[in-house]
């Protein structure tokens, strides 16, 4: 049985307890106020989930990091695999969960800490997580703090008055391409989830389904991706089969349609902050839909686009070919 630590206010932990719950793995989920009695290690960055494995010696290694962690898992639990069974698909697949990874957490940290409503929606819920006995006046204080220091983390994400409009707008022309690739497809990858549905799929259970600006909005505007995020978290009954996943000769216009959304904003953050890292700069600054972005260099951005670039770098002749075809003119083959 797979042990880790999380939230229900995470959107990684939510991607990952999809994922278990699909893929059929044993595991306990640790939270907040639970864990006093349990000698767990810590990982080297505090960050949820935490998972715990078996180092190979009798004792618990603390891992964090969800991306490797599904493969890792892919590894030691056969079957129900969420990794298409085609290289070039399978690329697009890992593509779009950085998307969802990366880009969609921007609108969700944004969303959160930087609407009135939305700060008091997390400010007062969020704590109890961490112990829902705990007393009224020490929630009141871990709320006064937490949001404090939320608000104040905005700049990392890149979320400021003068970027806020990029993300919402992206955030809203997502909701629109998802929920036209609904029509066809139940998931992303064809008829069964890749790893880049269950990463969209944590974004949104906080997005659509907890911070009430882009609940708001969802409700309104995405309403079957409002509908499929509550249908992502249980898929143990759901039965897959190899032919399910979508092929290399029969890639939807929908999906091309998402990676052009991702080639949009995506896309030229991603190479502005691997440059500003790589040129020692303070700041990263990049033009997004007509608009200036700036934000502080993101070392863990720049690792992403280094193992988008790796995975591309392995592909067969045939399989860049496809994934060529596919991304071509969308702004994503700007990536390599």
């Amino acid at each position: 049985m797979i042990t880790l630590k999380g939230s229900p206010g995470s959107p990684y932990t939510r991607k990952m307890l999809a994922l278990l719950r699909y893929r059929r793995i044993p595991y306990r989920l640790v939270t907040g106020g639970h864990d006093s009695h349990m000698d767990l290690p810590q990982a080297k960055v505090n960050l949820l989930p935490t998972f715990y494995f078996d180092s190979g010696d009798g004792e618990l290694e603390a891992v964090v990091d969800s991306t490797p962690i599904i493969r890792r898992l892919e590894d030691e639990f056969p079957g129900r695999s969420v990794l298409p069974e085609s290289p070039a698909i399978r690329f697009l697949d890992y593509l779009l969960e950085d998307y969802g990874d990366e880009w969609l957490t921007k609108a969700m940290f944004h969303y959160r800490w930087y609407y009135d409503a939305d700060v008091k929606m997390a400010g007062e819920i969020l704590p109890f997580w961490s112990g829902i006995t705990t007393p009224q006046d020490e929630i009141d204080k871990r709320t006064r703090i937490f949001t404090e220091r939320q608000v104040g983390r905005l700049y990392v994400v890149g979320s400021n008055d003068q970027t806020a409009a990029v993300i919402e707008s992206s955030y809203r022309r997502f909701l629109q391409l998802f929920s036209a690739h609904l029509e066809s497809y139940p998931f992303l990858m064809g008829s069964r989830p890749g790893a880049s549905d269950f990463a969209a799929h944590g974004q949104l259970t906080q997005l659509t389904q907890f911070d009430p600006t882009p609940a708001h909005i969802a409700i309104h505007e995405g309403q079957r991706v409002y509908a499929w995020v509550s249908l992502m978290e249980d898929l143990s009954g759901l039965e897959a089969a190899a032919d399910d996943w979508i092929t290399p000769d029969n890639i939807p216009a929908t999906l091309e349609d998402l990676f052009s959304e991702m080639g949009r904003c995506y896309v030229p953050v991603m190479l502005a902050n691997a440059g500003a890292l790589d040129q020692g700069a303070d700041s990263v600054e990049a033009e997004v839909e007509g608009s200036r972005w700036v934000q502080q260099p993101f070392p863990y951005q720049a690792k992403c686009l280094q193992w988008i670039r790796i995975e591309y770098a392995r592909l067969g002749e045939d399989d860049r070919a496809v994934v060529n075809a596919v991304l071509d003119g969308t702004g994503c083959d700007q990536l390599f």
